[in-house]
């Protein structure tokens, strides 16, 4: 009789802190032991030559999300997840995004409509506070959180969703109470209203001036304010997509002065840059994103930052609008000013590849922190290690067997997103998932999507240590 369910064989497995050449036996989903020469299983997998390494927690994506009207995300959980699985990521966490005048709770339940039946790997929902009404601050939040929805995100820009210092201060008060993470967009919105208008006023809409409107000073000066607002409070907070060097220098002056303060970067910080939305006619619609690719010598303080242990998690902030649709990147059927274009870029499918091509690849960073950057630490920021984001006894089997020499030219064709385009079209990267398990179930077989639609399963998180409060 066989011992395991599956046997992952002759591999050379990986977490965050350790390299070793084991075998992986799981039963029910999970991994029950890691040695030389396991007993037999129901099903083997030889992985020699490959890497065995925890699937991808892609802690900042973008799913389904309700939009104002006119606008509609291309991908839903099925085909978000789906995509996810074939770039060796096996959790995602989205957005529960409240709008203003709508209760948090009544957020939650729709996204959970939206997810049902849908997702191939499991999933767990962020938050986003817009109205932190009296209502919201003193019962909604603090119950949520205690039901294991323990993040959320807050904004300093966009009209529908900014909050201001005072509401900012309320909500981080609320985190520290609670033992909530908390995440921020940091830009400064009248600075880049005033900019906005400025560029239109003189006949500057094309694409590319979205970059001008948002420059690196703007992301600097939210940042800054962000971190002082979190060090009135005496409460860690996460900064989203930082971009630049200027904001980067802002949160290592944080760091210097002891304060806990993590950071998160994307793909498009050190594979675009500000020209990529300079392309002929709209196409630079495409690679437009808040904040904005900064040009080439900024992209050598994303990758320092990636390395010496400044930015804590890597996301895809995966924002699905398709480019050739009127509730996409052309609004109405049109080409529209900048201002008018929807945020975002796609890559749920192309992170983990890109940074393993162009980081692993090319020595800029190693093989533990790449799988700290994008499953371990990302686990550990929401609550959900070591269920999650690490392969160990006792974890979920959530795995992806890595051909570290496959070579791809990524091609929007041979993509699983619902997007139209790839900001990557024709990038070639070294390394590629061929097998990822989640739960011990195969959901890519390295040529195919597997995995029935639902299968994957909502998480609840528990409270994250890297929220806890300095308590002076």
């Amino acid at each position: 009789m066989e011992d395991f369910d599956l046997v992952i064989r002759n591999g050379t497995v990986a977490t965050a802190s350790d390299i070793m050449q084991c075998d992986v036996g799981i039963a029910g989903g999970k991994v029950v032991a890691m040695g030389r020469n396991l007993a037999s299983g129901k099903r083997e997998i030889d992985a020699a030559g490959k890497l065995v390494l925890p699937g991808g927690v892609d802690s900042h994506c973008h799913l389904d999300q309700p939009m104002e009207e006119g606008l509609e995300m291309a991908d839903d959980f099925r085909s978000g997840t789906i995509s996810a699985a074939c770039g060796g990521t096996t959790t995602v966490i989205p957005f529960a995004a409240q709008a203003k005048g709508q209760s948090l709770r009544a957020a939650v339940e729709d996204y959970h409509r939206r997810a049902e039946g849908k997702a191939v790997i499991d999933y767990a929902f962020h938050m986003i506070v817009s109205d932190p009404t009296e209502k919201v601050l003193k019962e909604e939040l603090p119950q949520l959180i205690s039901e294991g929805y323990t993040s959320f995100k807050i904004y300093m820009t966009y009209d529908d969703l900014k909050l201001n210092d005072r509401q900012i201060i309320d909500v981080l008060a609320i985190a520290r109470r609670e033992g909530a993470m908390v995440m921020i967009h940091a830009e400064n919105a009248d600075c880049i209203a005033w900019l906005t208008e400025q560029l239109e006023d003189a006949g500057l809409t094309a694409p590319k001036y979205h970059a001008t409107s948002r420059p690196m000073l703007v992301e600097r000066e939210a940042t800054h304010r962000a971190i002082a607002l979190s060090e009135l409070v005496d409460v860690p907070i996460l900064i989203v997509h930082v971009s630049g060097k200027e904001a980067i220098e802002q949160i290592r002056w944080a760091h210097g002065h002891g304060l806990r303060i993590y950071a998160e970067t994307c793909p498009q910080y050190f594979m675009l840059t500000a020209d990529d939305l300079d392309q002929e006619g709209y196409h630079g619609a495409k690679c437009i994103c808040s904040p904005p690719p900064r040009d080439k010598e900024n992209q050598q303080y994303i990758w320092d930052g990636l390395a010496n242990g400044l930015f804590t998690v890597f996301s895809s902030d995966h924002a699905p609008f398709r480019y050739a649709d009127p509730k996409g990147k052309m609004p109405g059927g049109k080409e529209v000013p900048f201002r008018y274009i929807p945020n975002g870029t796609p890559g749920l499918e192309t992170r983990l590849p890109l940074l393993f091509s162009e980081g692993v690849g090319k020595g800029r960073i190693d093989l533990n922190r790449f799988v700290a950057l994008t499953a371990t630490d990302p686990a550990k920021m929401y609550g959900l290690y070591p269920q999650k984001g690490t392969i160990a006894i006792g974890g979920d089997a959530d795995i992806a067997i890595w051909d570290p020499h496959k070579e791809v030219v990524i091609a929007n064709d041979n993509l699983h997103h619902n997007v139209d385009y790839t900001p990557y079209e024709g990038v070639a990267v070294t390394g590629w998932p061929v097998v990822t398990l989640s739960r011990g179930e195969v959901v890519y077989d390295g040529k195919e999507p597997q995995g029935a639609a639902g299968r994957g399963e909502f998480l609840k998180c528990g409270l994250p240590d890297p929220a806890r409060p300095r308590k002076r």
